[in-house]
């Protein structure tokens, strides 16, 4: 009883209140992201837009490595540590001259790979970015570690504000695509200084920073004993980003808009399971402490439900709603681009509770299982979409590629957590009997019912089923008390 009554203290204080506000904060922080992303799809060609997403892409592939995917294992090391104030302005440099290390990388990668003088340029500025998001990666982890998110959320969304304002200005005066690039840099130049001023603790500051004693052997210890964080910090990026490059590379500038904008819908459909675990995952690693794992168990299990279906959710929405919606607001010249969101949405069903996976193998302090698993996926992905391009070079075989890898890793994350006594066989198999069941029979009913209707039908059957499920349980919870 105790152990449940922390359980739910803690959803209470802690999960939901930092979910709801990171929530409501990125709803209206990616829609207007997402209305600036229409605004320059719009205004440039498909070359011009082509080659800012390319140089975009770069920048975040090599962002992925600069952090040396040192995030959750600097919360878990944050809880625990004495010395916080050394143990964070060590993390704020290393995180600093890792980025201004990357960004050479980045310009040096822009050279080598592609020859077009417009992407090499749009490369250096928008590479900036990688020493800022470095900063800002370092103070947003803080955050979390200190379940303070409502700061990161509250700059992340004025960051947002001012890039709309960019796109506004686009539509009053229309600027070149380089001078764009530029823009984006100052804004978030004028977020990083807000991070710094706002999201810091008030024990770390310039100088406290460039005291801290980081020598290359500290910093080789680190690396060495924790390269696993690196390679899951980046495969995570590498997923969607090395798709980017090949498709820029097999295919065409029309297929690199394509992607992109089933990518930036499926980026918002990541919103809630993303930011439930930023509040899930150190909430997972307390209870895994806990001498008594009935709790850590039992508070997996429920939010893996809630993950599941609100993957199904996702993806049952854009099968009935993305052929209105898409041309609707990237323009008629984008029609054809839902049946590609389709496809990359049924790597949706699988993302939130694969995400959950991860988190819970990396509480368990078994991330290097976890990396593992990361590589198999990326291979997984790469191999199966070099041999379906040289049968056939089509977007599709890219989204199919990696919805494949997704739950070829799904599946070997369930054998772990099943041998670790975290779930069951019949837990783990009945997952993909309710996905296969659900998904099955909306497409099929698709055929049959107008899909906008079937929507509504569908979910609102779901939720009285739900409702009456949890009265049931309550009842019996009731008279249980009662005969007590």
């Amino acid at each position: 009883m105790k152990i449940n009554a922390g359980i739910s203290s803690l959803k209470k204080s802690v999960v939901f209140k930092n979910s709801i506000w990171g929530l409501a904060s990125s709803v209206f922080q990616n829609l207007l992201l997402s209305l600036f992303f229409i605004i320059v799809a719009r205004k440039y060609s498909t070359f011009d837009f082509a080659q800012f997403l390319i140089a975009n892409t770069l920048y975040q592939i090599v962002a992925a490595f600069s952090t040396l995917g040192l995030g959750q294992w600097f919360i878990r090391e944050y809880l625990i540590t004495d010395d916080k104030a050394t143990f964070v302005s060590k993390f704020l440099k290393i995180q600093l001259f890792s980025g201004v290390l990357f960004y050479v990388i980045n310009i040096a990668l822009a050279y080598a790979i592609y020859d077009g003088t417009l992407v090499r340029y749009l490369a250096i500025i928008l590479g900036i970015n990688v020493i800022f998001d470095n900063i800002i990666f370092s103070i947003k982890n803080l955050n979390i570690a200190d379940f303070e998110q409502k700061k990161t959320f509250l700059i992340l969304l004025l960051d947002a504000v001012l890039r709309f304002l960019v796109g506004c200005a686009l539509i009053i005066h229309p600027f070149s695509i380089s001078i764009l690039a530029i823009l984006i840099i100052i804004t978030r130049l004028a977020t990083l200084n807000l991070f710094i001023k706002i999201g810091v603790k008030s024990f770390v500051g310039f100088k406290s920073i460039w005291n801290a004693a980081v020598s290359l052997l500290d910093l080789k210890q680190l690396i060495l004993a924790n390269w696993s964080f690196i390679v899951i910090g980046s495969v995570s990026i590498l997923y969607w980003r090395l798709a980017s490059i090949v498709i820029s590379k097999m295919l065409t500038n029309a297929d690199v808009a394509n992607y992109e904008v089933s990518f930036k819908i499926f980026l918002l459909a990541q919103l809630i399971p993303l930011i439930l675990s930023s509040t899930v995952f150190p909430s997972l690693v307390k209870l895994y402490e806990h001498p008594n794992k009935q709790g850590f168990q039992h508070f997996y299990r429920k939010f893996y439900f809630l993950y599941l279906l609100f993957g199904v959710a996702s993806y049952t929405f854009i099968y009935s709603f993305s052929d209105v919606i898409i041309p609707f607001a990237f323009g008629p010249h984008y029609a054809h681009t839902a049946i590609f969101t389709k496809q990359m949405f049924l790597t949706m069903i699988v993302f939130p509770t694969f995400f959950l996976q991860a988190n819970v193998l990396i509480a368990m302090k078994l991330e290097k299982m976890d990396m593992l698993l990361n590589i198999i996926g990326i291979v997984s992905y790469l191999i199966i979409g070099f041999i379906g391009l040289s049968y056939e070079r089509s977007l599709s075989v890219i989204n199919y590629s990696i919805f494949i890898s997704f739950v070829i890793v799904h599946i070997f994350q369930d054998g772990i957590l099943i041998k670790k006594g975290v779930t069951t066989l019949q837990h783990a198999a009945g997952f993909y009997f309710i996905v296969l069941a659900m998904i099955g029979g909306y497409i099929y009913m698709a055929t049959l019912i107008n899909g906008y209707l079937l929507f509504l039908i569908f979910w609102g059957l779901i939720a009285i089923a739900a409702f009456i499920s949890r009265n049931k349980i309550m009842s019996t919870f009731t008279l249980k008390q009662v005969t007590t």
